[in-house]
Parts: structure tokens; sequence; C-alpha cells
């Protein structure tokens, strides 16, 4: 990447450049996001995984900025309009749209008004008009005379004098400095406005709130601003974004009407028409464009937040559980699990068919808890939840057991998709949804990963923002949260094993072959006999991947193979085998740290690798604590104003905070309601999967909506 842009990034970081040149190196030569932040501290200086991912993203814009110069440069040269000046004036463009606006008057355009009137000959009396030269007497009736010629539609000087200002009127609204002030005006003092358009069609009424409303440009919020455009988009509502008008044409008046000549006149009147027919829509185009592009933003990041959170949700562990997809007409379809997630047995049960059918499932679940040492049960939180979670809880199992409630989102998008027909060839939908959400409480990453993260519930407008940009934002958090946790590598599916840093679906496909073929890995050195297994994919992702009870202990760490020699030379130092040195925290405590730095190992690698020792191949996630709804209510109809509940959240978004209460409907504390004290961002308060303690301050049956408050009652935990 060119220096001048390294500069830029680290101005626009807050960094040192060396750092940002040296992940911009470690990222061209393919490093992956977690291994430079976690592996490569010493040459970042431990920048984290958030600034990596900003230098990657700036150096992929400024590679676009770069190829769009050149693109214009090719264009310009190819019709004879490059000079020198110009040539300085793109290269040292440092944005977008400051190159949009430098090349807006050369770029190839449609038949205007302009240039129908420069095809008759008028673009002298315009640039005579333009110059509003105080020493010239310039009579523009007079001088528009000459310029009459019926024979190309100039039939009177006022003919003359439109096809002037005409020019003018694109010359103003191609002038970069004028675009870029406006742009500012618009920015600053604009405003949104939406109006109803009279429709019938479906969904209409959700948008009643913007059928006659406005709000500044520079405050719209990014939820609402994807609500206005869904609802223009969907045609029942007509948006317009303006500044005041009448500063927009004062700002090009003062820049453009330089005297108060008959020519100023003329070219005051070709700014208003400038304004109004061109000028007005082009940057309003451009403010919509930006306004989008900030809201997508924006709505990534708050689906990222909540992802981020679902998949680092705290794992109940390898438990043997029986997993239920509950239902009434259909039955609850039953799977066995065992410790690593195996689908032991499947059956159905109906509870809810009378009093033999509930007789009948009872025996049927005791036995199976008995058959297979069930440790715990998991209901997913769908139709039906409430009533079965009470069946499990009152037909007298083992007060050992524990009954959990299990967000299903996303449950049945696997159950249908390739992976589940792939992993379950022989079973049906009902049983691989089952699976599912038992394996969702054992292990919620590993399940979830399988999921596109779009059908997981926890976004807001998904399917509005840009969808490249949404998958890309998405699958590094995912990658991000693999990589944190780490990866069994002798009990991971292909799916886990993918988001590991350096592998990708081909690697982690043969990896998962290679292990049905051989068997289990006893040292991560043995990763290299997988075919296209080579060293830089070793390097990448040989301390994300952990070998649990193999050959070396630190194969179940997340110390790098490439520090293992560190290791092995504070163990001797110290006269103790590796194993010692992990089981002893005295003999750890022995070692000088600074013994073992070196031009390629600094202290942030030796602490981590002590971290490492102290605790190897430990989870990063919390600890599983169970949870459990009231039982005051069970549905929607039971839910009353004043009640205080437990629940836990769902959804975070821009204005609030989605609670799960145990009704299937999911309340909202809005942003005003979330604490005592004035919240600008409610992550700051809740976050997904948090438990927290809610009042009820209103039900609408008709509407199902719950509306919930958090205020003087506490966060939860």
């Amino acid at each position: 990447m060119e220096e001048s842009y390294l500069l830029k990034i680290a101005s626009i970081l807050g960094v040192d450049v060396s750092r940002v040149r040296a992940a911009s190196r470690l990222l061209d030569e393919g490093g992956t996001v977690p291994f430079i932040a976690r592996y490569r501290k010493e040459a970042t200086g431990s920048l984290d995984e958030v600034a990596i991912t900003d230098i990657r993203e700036l150096g992929a814009r400024f590679k676009a900025l770069d190829e769009r110069k050149r693109s214009i440069l090719e264009s310009l040269e190819e019709r004879g309009l490059l000079d020198d000046e110009l040539r300085g004036r793109v290269l040292s463009a440092d944005n977008l749209t400051l190159l949009e606006d430098i090349y807006l008057p050369y770029r190839p355009k449609r038949r205007t008004r302009a240039t129908i009137a420069r095809e008759k000959g008028l673009e002298p009396l315009a640039e005579l008009l333009f110059r509003q030269d105080p020493r010239l007497s310039v009579d523009p009736v007079k001088e528009a005379a000459g310029f009459i010629n019926s024979e190309i539609g100039v039939d009177s000087a006022e003919d003359a004098l439109e096809g002037a200002r005409d020019i003018i009127a694109e010359m103003i609204s191609e002038e970069k400095d004028a675009r870029a002030a406006l742009r500012d005006l618009y920015m600053s003092r604009g405003m949104i406005f939406s109006s109803e358009v009279k429709s019938s069609g479906e969904g209409r009424e959700k948008y009643r709130d913007y059928f006659d409303w406005s709000e500044p440009v520079k405050s719209a919020p990014s939820h609402r601003i994807l609500a206005i455009f869904r609802a223009e988009k969907e045609k029942h509502i007509r948006l317009s974004i303006a500044p005041p008008e009448g500063e927009a044409v004062d700002l090009l008046l003062k820049r453009f009407v330089t005297s108060e000549s008959e020519a100023s006149r003329q070219v005051a009147m070709a700014v208003e028409d400038g304004f109004k027919r061109l000028l007005s829509v082009s940057i309003a185009a451009g403010i919509r464009k930006e306004m989008k592009e900030r809201a997508d933003r924006e709505a990534i990041r708050v689906f990222s937040e909540n992802l981020r959170e679902l998949l680092l949700a705290p794992p109940l562990g390898s438990r043997i559980v029986l997993a239920v997809d509950p239902g009434f007409r259909t039955g609850c379809k039953i799977v066995c699990l065992g410790r690593q997630g195996q689908l032991l047995h499947h059956d159905t049960i109906f509870p809810h068919s009378g009093r033999a059918k509930e007789e009948e499932s009872k025996k049927k679940i005791i036995g199976l808890c008995g058959r297979f040492n069930i440790e715990a049960v998991a209901i997913g939180n769908g139709t039906a939840s409430r009533e079965t979670e009470a069946f499990f809880r009152g037909i007298g199992l083992s007060s050992e057991i524990d009954v959990i409630v299990v967000n299903e989102s996303g449950a049945s998008i696997y159950s249908a998709s390739k992976a589940g027909r792939e992993e379950f060839p022989d079973h049906d939908i009902t049983v691989r949804g089952s699976v599912s959400i038992g394996r969702r409480l054992m292990d919620p990453l590993a399940e979830l990963v399988k999921i596109d993260p779009k059908s997981i519930g926890v976004g807001q407008y998904q399917h509005d923002v840009n969808q490249a940009s949404l998958k890309k934002g998405l699958d590094d958090v995912v990658i991000s949260c693999v990589n944190s946790v780490g990866v069994d590598v002798n009990t991971a599916s292909s799916h886990l094993l993918a988001y590991v840093s350096g592998l990708g679906p081909v690697l982690a496909g043969n990896l998962v072959k290679h292990r049905e073929k051989n068997g289990p890995f006893r040292s991560r050195r043995q990763l290299t006999d997988v075919p296209r297994f080579g060293e830089r994919a070793f390097l990448q992702a040989g301390g994300f991947l952990r070998v649990t009870g193999g050959d070396n202990i630190l194969d179940s760490s997340a110390v790098h193979p490439e520090s293992y020699e560190i290791v092995y030379s504070m163990a001797d130092d110290v006269g103790c085998s590796v194993e010692e040195l992990v089981a002893d925290g005295q003999k750890r405590a022995e070692i000088e740290l600074e013994r073992y730095t070196s031009e390629k190992t600094g202290m942030p690698t030796l602490i981590d690798i002590m971290d490492e020792l102290a605790r190897p191949g430990r989870d990063p996630r919390e600890k599983f604590e169970l949870f459990r709804f009231s039982d005051e209510v069970g549905k929607i109809e039971d839910v009353e104003k004043g009640m205080i509940l437990p629940g836990i959240v769902t959804n975070v978004t821009a204005f609030g905070a989605f609670v799960d209460i145990g009704v299937h409907q999911d309340g909202l504390v809005h942003i005003s309601q979330l604490s005592d004290r004035f919240v600008k961002d409610p992550s700051e308060i809740v976050r997904v999967g948090k438990k927290v303690r809610v009042i009820v301050t209103d039900v609408d049956l008709q509407r199902k909506r719950i509306s919930l408050s958090m205020k003087n009652l506490g966060s939860g935990k």
C-alpha cells in the first residue's frame, strides 16, 4: 500500500504509522485478522482485531479509489482530454466523492439541454455572460441577437439567452467546490420529508408514522432511515431530501454572481435554474446514498454485536441431553444426544393430547432418562414450549436433571439445509431440528455456525442493507468468535473448522475425511499429513486448533507451535517437564520472562504464553447459568400490566431491546425505558442473552405487543 495511504489510515485510527504498516504487510502476505491479532503482537504493537479489520477495510477502500483513478485517467486519455493539470487533480483526490466531482465535467453525457445549446453554438455567449466583466458594458439581449439562427432553432435573442443559461446552469452544477459546499449544507441543515402515497399494499399500516413526517438528515437514526427507504420501495410513501432552499440558492449566488450587471442577472437566473433542475436532484441522490451507507454500517454493527453475543453464549458443555422440539397436534419430537452431540435415539411423544397420551409420554421420558443417563433436557422455545416445560417439570424427574428452555431460532433453517441433510441423510427435518436444539444448548457456537447468520433472528432490517457488506461483516464476527474459543480438531464439524484461521471449506473437509479414515489426531504436527494442509495453513491455523488428550499438552492450548521451543527452554531452566510447568504455579513463578525475549518474541507473546500455561485451552466464554421463566405466565393473555418478570434479551436494536418473558411473543423495552439515566446506545445497558428483570407497562392483545421497562429494577445478571 502507498505510504500516503498508510499515513491517512494511521491518522484516522489514531495509531502510529509503523503499526499500520506492519499490519498491512501481514494482511498482504495472507495473514488472517485473528492470527495477526493473536500471534503477531510484536509487529503490530498489540493492535486488536477491530483495528486490524479497520486497516484491512480502509486499505480496500483506498485500493478501490486507485482503481477508479486509473479508469478515469484511461477514459480521459482515450478522448484526448487529459493534460498535466487534470492528471494532478485526479491523482490528488483523496476520496471517491471528490474524485467523481473532478471527473463530472468530463464524463460522457447523454444529450442535455446544455449539450443542445452548445451544438447551436451558444457557448461563447454563455462564457461572455458568465465572466460578468465589470469593465465591459455587456447588453445580454444585444449580444444574444448575434446568435439568432432560425435554421438551428435559435429564433430570438431570448432563445439564445435561454440556451446560454442552460450551459451556465450545467457549468455551475459541475463545479466541485460548489457541490462540496452544497453537500455540506444538505448534511448540516437538510431535512428528510415523507408523505403518504394512496395505496392498498400489504404492510401499509406499519408505516403509518411516516405518512407525514420530517427529520434532519444529520440526526436521523439508522433504523428509521432503513424503515422509510423500505416504505418508499414498497410504494407506501414518497420521500424527498432538501436543505432550506433560500440558503442553498443564496450560497450559489454568492459564489457565482460577482457583480450587479445585466450579465450577472442572467447568471443569477441560471443559478436558480441550475439548483432546482440539476444540483438539488444530484446532491439529494448523493445524500440518499450516503445516508443509506451510514444506516447500513450502523445496522451491520448492531447485527454483528448481537451475533457475537449469541455465538459466545455460555455452553452447557459435554452433557447427555434429551432435546425436545415441542408441538401440540403433531406431538413433541424428542432426541437423545451423547456427550459429543451424537444422535443416540429419537421418538415422538404426545403430552398434550389427553390424559392417556400424557401418561404414556411420561413413562417414555422416564424410561429414556434412565436408559441414557440423561443429565439435561433442552426444550425449544417455539409453539407449546411453556406447556411442554410444565409437563417435564411435573413428571418427577431427578432433581439432578436440569430442564432448560432453548432459543430455537434457526433450527428449522438447519433442519432443511444442505448441512442438515448431509449430517443426517436418513432422518427427517423434525429429527434434525430437535438435534439442533439440543446441540445449541451444549455448544451454541459449534451449532450456530451451520446456520446463515441472517436466519438467527438478531438483526435489524437485515434484508434492506447491502448484502455483500452484511455477509462480510457477519463472517468476520463468526471467524473472530470461532478462533477466540478455539476448535477441537478431533470433534469439530467441517462447518466449524471452515471458520478457523487459514482453513476454509476445502481444507476443513479434507481434515474431517482424514480424521474419519485415520482416526483421531494425536498431535498438531499430524495436521500437515492432511492433503493440501501445508506449512502456510499450519502457521495460520496451528494455534487455534486443539488436540485434547494428545501426545503434547501444549497441543491443547493456544500456545502457537512456533513458540513451543520457548516453553521447552522455560521448563529446562526451572528443572521440570512441560507437564509439571503447567501443573505447578510455583514453578511458573520462578520464570524470568525477560530472559526469553528476542528479536521475534517480545513480552506480549511471553505474557500470553504464561497465561496459557496457567489455564491451557481455557474457554473464554462465561459459565453457564440456569434460567427459568415465571410460572405466572405461559401465553400473552396471562401477561398483565404491572407484573415484574424475569426475561432474556433476544435482540438489541438502535431503538431498544426485545426480551423473551416466556410467552412466545417478545416484549420491547424502548431505549427510554432501559435505565433511569439517559441511554444513547442500548448496548451500553443490555446484550443478547443477558438475563434481566422487567416490569410490564402495556399489553396490546390485538396487535400482540408487550411494552416493558427496566427502570428502577436494575439490569439483572
